[in-house]
């Protein structure tokens, strides 16, 4: 799982926070890449549940087969993406309905948060 910052004034994706066996390959990515790209565009969740057959898939680790990416929302700010959960499964089709509603309340909860600190 990593945990990304949108910069939209250096136009850039920044891994902020990651758990798993190593760093992400790409720990900074321009906004327009990978599918990162497409949940920020589109102000919601992407879940790709075979990345082969996703041709926005950006490879982080080889042994990646699904991925979600969860924008995080400013606090009051309506559809502004701020940051990003994003999580890697080596199975295909690995986050189900309930898995993605429970990340995408993950990223509600961190909203005041991540506003807040961006404050200081």
């Amino acid at each position: 799982m990593g945990i990304y910052d949108v910069d939209f004034e250096r136009g850039l994706v920044v891994n902020i926070a990651w758990s798993g066996y190593s760093a992400p390959s790409q720990p900074a990515f321009p906004i327009t890449q990978g599918l990162t790209a497409r949940a920020i565009a589109g102000v919601r969740t992407v879940n790709a549940g075979n990345v082969a057959d996703d041709s926005g898939y950006m490879t982080t680790f080889d042994s990646t087969r699904a991925e979600i990416i969860v924008p995080v929302l400013a606090h009051g700010h309506g559809d502004l993406v701020i940051g990003t959960l994003d999580v890697e499964s080596e199975h295909l089709n690995a986050f189900d309905a309930d898995a993605q509603a429970l990340l995408e309340e993950c990223a509600r909860v961190l909203e005041a948060f991540w506003a807040e600190s961006r404050l200081r």
